[in-house]
């Protein structure tokens, strides 16, 4: 049966960040009945008794919908990879748990691509998931989200919760975080190059070699394919959300140059680390099971990216993670 979004009172953890702005005014144009979007001042979610206070703050919650994360590129997770074990697995667990104690009727974890061994063969494969371990710069990060996928199939053995568990690929889009400290690749080339450009500076670094590949998915493609897992997704099995596009980082970058316009030299610091060497997902199983193909191709994405950034310096360039 169809999900009636009007009789739904969704919680969206992180739904004031990059991806969770998305979502929460995609669930708005679904006509969702109540949107909860808990803030850490008042819920730190590694708290047990701020998310027990959450859910008993907001009674006959329906949905919960599980963005927020302790998240960063290749340099905060070699920095911070206690942090970000930590932070990821304790906020996923006790929003589980707690959720089951309060009756919640649905539960969507949000997995990371970094769940995937170093080596997978590509495009991955959802039954590819258990095949090694993670990347090494990533690994507790990826593996703390992997646990909430455990979990969420232990629940729905034990308990017959329904937890889903979706696994996005890299995203991007305007509003994305450029803080030169914590940011992903896209912001921190798009940042570089204009900033190159505005300075006439004639060589951009980047991290790396340039020979690994990423697939990444465009922001509000994201936010339409979680709803739809929330909507028509009822498996224990994990699914991928992505384009189905693969680029390498090299040729990422020289795209990221033509659309900035930035015609300098482009230089590879190799004593930086590459991170996964491949990285591209099956995407067959989000549409099969929810009719979730991705609709933005990645030029006109980046294009938006470049000038969403120039406009709103000020906004993007705050010294803030």
């Amino acid at each position: 049966m169809a999900l009636d979004w009007s009789a739904q009172k969704v919680i969206v953890t992180g739904g004031s960040g990059f991806l969770g702005g998305y979502l929460v005014a995609h669930l708005r144009e679904l006509g969702a009945g109540e949107i909860v979007v808990p803030r850490k001042a008042q819920y730190d979610l590694r708290e047990p008794e701020r998310v027990q206070a959450l859910y008993a703050d907001h009674p006959n919650t329906t949905m919960v919908i599980h963005l927020a994360a302790t998240v960063g590129g290749i340099g905060a997770n070699r920095e911070h990879p206690g942090v970000f074990f930590y932070d990821n697995i304790m906020m996923g667990t006790l929003l589980m748990e707690h959720a089951r104690r309060a009756g919640v009727a649905k539960f969507v974890a949000l997995g990371t691509i970094c769940e995937y061994p170093k080596f997978t063969p590509v495009p991955f494969k959802e039954e590819s998931l258990w095949d090694g371990y993670p990347e090494e710069t990533n690994a507790p990060y990826g593996i703390a989200k992997k646990a909430l996928l455990v979990m969420g199939q232990a629940y729905r053995q034990e308990y017959g919760f329904n937890a889903i568990h979706i696994l996005p690929t890299n995203l991007y889009g305007p509003k994305d975080n450029f803080n030169p400290r914590s940011s992903h690749v896209i912001p921190a080339i798009i940042r570089k190059m204009v900033t190159a450009q505005e300075n006439g500076e004639d060589v951009v670094t980047l991290f790396g070699d340039g020979t690994p590949t990423r697939e990444f998915l465009y922001v509000k493609d994201a936010a339409r394919g979680i709803a739809l897992a929330a909507e028509r997704y009822d498996s224990p099995e994990p699914v991928n959300l992505g384009s189905g596009y693969e680029i390498s980082i090299r040729d990422l970058a020289e795209l990221i140059a033509d659309v900035v316009g930035y015609t300098g030299r482009i230089e590879w610091d190799t004593s930086k680390p590459n991170g996964q060497p491949r990285r591209q997902v099956d995407t067959t199983r989000a549409e099969r099971e929810f009719g979730f193909k991705a609709q933005t191709s990645f030029r006109e994405g980046l294009a938006e990216v470049v000038a969403w950034y120039r406009a709103n310096r000020a906004i993007a360039d705050r010294e803030s993670v």
